[in-house]
């Protein structure tokens, strides 16, 4: 069983910033893939980010890319999200999920089996 919990959720006004941080309970480190999800009301769930934890590789959608940094502290087995120049559109429930393949399926939501509850980002003038 792998659990979850995110953080660092909360309102912040355009151009702004937020880092939300994922802590995670598992000692499986082979294939391990740490994602950031995220999803809006009446939208399907968007992957934006991801960690292979054992290399430090990222990967990142196009709509985040160059403003979105994801990044780990393996002692401590949490993965961050550092989200800058925040939009209106990137106003969502922001989830981590794990799975353990390479993360060759990162950017589909359905292959991730392990979630957390998720937080809420809103991007407001």
């Amino acid at each position: 069983q792998v659990q979850l919990q995110e953080s660092g959720g909360g309102s912040v006004q355009p151009g702004g910033s937020l880092r939300l941080s994922c802590v995670y309970s598992t000692y499986i480190d082979t294939g391990r893939c740490i994602v950031w999800l995220r999803q809006s009301p009446g939208e399907e769930r968007e992957a934006v980010a991801a960690l292979l934890t054992a290399r430090g590789t990222t990967f990142y959608a196009e709509s985040v890319r160059g403003r979105f940094t994801t990044s780990q502290d393996n002692a401590n087995h949490t993965v961050y999200l550092q989200m800058n120049s925040l939009k209106p559109e990137d106003t969502a429930t922001y989830y981590c999920a794990a799975n353990f393949d390479f993360c060759s399926s990162w950017s589909r939501p359905s292959r991730f089996r392990y979630w957390g509850q998720g937080t809420q980002v809103t991007v407001s003038s």
